[in-house]
């Protein structure tokens, strides 16, 4: 078996996964994610972005009706984890996490404000498709 040269870990990279609207989804693009930052040497990124991806993934399936994506991206020590879904409409903003602690619904974005150094959203159009990609940002430090 060929032997696979030595790649620069500063090296930017990206990767999409692309998924249709099924819960499921949720737990591939979480292995999947998993499994691409251990291949990248940044496995003390793992369980945050894992947390991280799942809930804006999981806010892309469950509210709306199109397909969705997982997008990662490495670029200058800052690792940025996305969802595009096919809603154009802006998400709920996110409430206060400690009043939320309770509640069965809504903890989302919040755990997302909460754990990332910087998140946000943007209209997006993909393939002819309107929607809206919702992003966080993880540094490296």
């Amino acid at each position: 078996m060929p032997e696979i040269p030595p790649t620069d870990p500063a090296a930017p990279w990206e990767y999409t996964l692309y998924i249709p609207n099924d819960p499921r989804a949720v737990t591939v693009c979480r292995r999947t994610l998993r499994l691409i930052l251990t291949m990248h040497g940044l496995i003390r990124l793992v369980d945050t972005a894992e947390l991280l991806a799942t809930e804006l993934v999981s806010n892309a399936v469950r509210h709306t009706k199109g397909p969705a994506a997982l997008r990662v991206r490495w670029a200058v020590g800052v690792l940025r984890i996305g969802a595009w879904d096919a809603d154009p409409e802006p998400p709920e903003p996110p409430g206060k996490l400690d009043a939320l602690m309770e509640a069965e619904e809504g903890r989302g974005l919040a755990l997302v404000r909460a754990c990332a150094d910087v998140w946000g959203w943007q209209p997006l159009a993909r393939g002819g498709n309107r929607g809206k990609y919702v992003w966080c940002d993880l540094v490296a430090a």
